[in-house]
């Protein structure tokens, strides 16, 4: 399950390094796509992850939600809740009732630090192109410049009127191709308070390790 978890973190802020070599018209596309999700109150998604490996023809589906604002973000899954409220983060295990407890380093510039680069660290390392235009959504592919990448491609596919994300795909060396298809994308939720933050009175006698 973790290693389910850190592909749908990837995938969901996947920094889009893209300006390596760049198609003018993806770029733009990428631009709008940043900005209405970065002026937005929050970025809630439903989603289904598809793991596919070509290795041993295994196929594995999972179905969560997660809501973003700024360097917040809360992620549900089946077997796994994670609050981060921009400085502690909160990993609660149903099945264990228990809840992990650890605190961001400053210096840490992954997306479980600063989850909101998804949208806007586009700027090296990753060639991008339109590969295709439909009536209703765009379909951009990145290539990362570093020939070592264990990424070998990512594809997103982008819709036409609003701007939002359809699916994200990224496919790896060792034959890893893992899918994010998004069921319903909001850009006008407003989180209430403490939606960002594991509150105990809510979960009484899970046990919490407190790593800070």
């Amino acid at each position: 399950m973790r290693t389910k978890t850190s592909i749908l973190l990837f995938l969901l802020l996947f920094p889009l390094n893209i300006f390596g070599q760049k198609d003018e018209e993806a770029v733009k596309i990428l631009d709008k796509f940043a900005e209405n999700a970065l002026k937005a109150p929050s970025v809630s998604m439903k989603f289904k992850l598809v793991n596919r490996n070509q290795t041993d023809n295994t196929v594995d589906t999972l179905a969560g939600s997660v809501i973003l604002s700024k360097d917040k973000y809360k992620l549900d899954l089946p077997d796994n809740i994670i609050w981060f409220d921009g400085e502690t983060s909160w990993s609660y295990l149903p099945a264990e009732q228990e809840v992990t407890i650890t605190k961001a380093s400053k210096k840490d510039n992954s997306f479980q630090s600063r989850p909101s680069m998804i949208f806007s660290m586009y700027k090296k390392d990753y060639k991008c192109r339109l590969i295709e235009e439909k009536s209703d959504s765009y379909t951009i592919d990145l290539y990362p410049e570093d020939i070592k990448n264990e990424i070998l491609r990512v594809r997103l596919s982008i819709g036409k009127s609003l701007f939002n994300l359809i699916s994200l795909e990224y496919k790896r060396r060792d034959g890893v191709i893992a899918t994010l298809i998004v069921n319903e994308y909001n850009l006008k939720t407003q989180p209430e308070q403490g939606t960002f933050i594991f509150q105990k009175e809510k979960f009484r006698g899970v046990e919490i390790n407190d790593m800070r």
